[in-house]
């Protein structure tokens, strides 16, 4: 969990490291139940339209939600995996885990970057869909 060939700027304390994952478990919780939202509205939005046009960009929609909780489900793992491994340092090595830096998330962090900017871009699309739908 310590590496020292880690350059500085890239290293964060363990107090860091547990907020972003905190704060990402917390978006990725919301996102699933925002996801569950927009399939609800889909489901009432199909049911009301039955255009083969509609019928194929709503089965993309619904391809694109399922895809989407697969994400928050591994992004979850992950972050609670990295998580446990922080946990059972700390537990090893208080003194290192308190005053030591750390590799900044091990490509966590650039992992939800992509993920909120390719979700937003879902949620912008799926908007205008329904805009142009109803």
């Amino acid at each position: 969990m310590h590496h020292i060939n880690i350059p500085k700027d890239k290293r964060r304390s363990m107090a860091d490291l547990h907020f972003d994952h905190v704060q990402w478990t917390n978006s990725l919780r919301f996102y699933k139940e925002e996801v569950g939202i927009f399939r609800n509205r889909l489901e009432e939005v199909v049911s009301k339209n039955t255009n083969s046009e509609f019928a194929a960009k709503a089965e993309h929609f619904q391809n694109s939600f399922i895809l989407q909780n697969e994400q928050i489900d591994t992004l979850s793992h992950d972050i609670k995996i990295h998580e446990n491994g922080m946990s059972a340092f700390a537990k090893e090595q208080p003194i290192a885990a308190e005053h030591g830096t750390f590799a900044n998330h091990e490509g966590l962090e650039e992992r939800m970057e992509s993920f909120v900017k390719l979700y937003q871009e879902l949620k912008a699309d799926f908007n205008r869909f329904l805009s142009e739908w109803m």
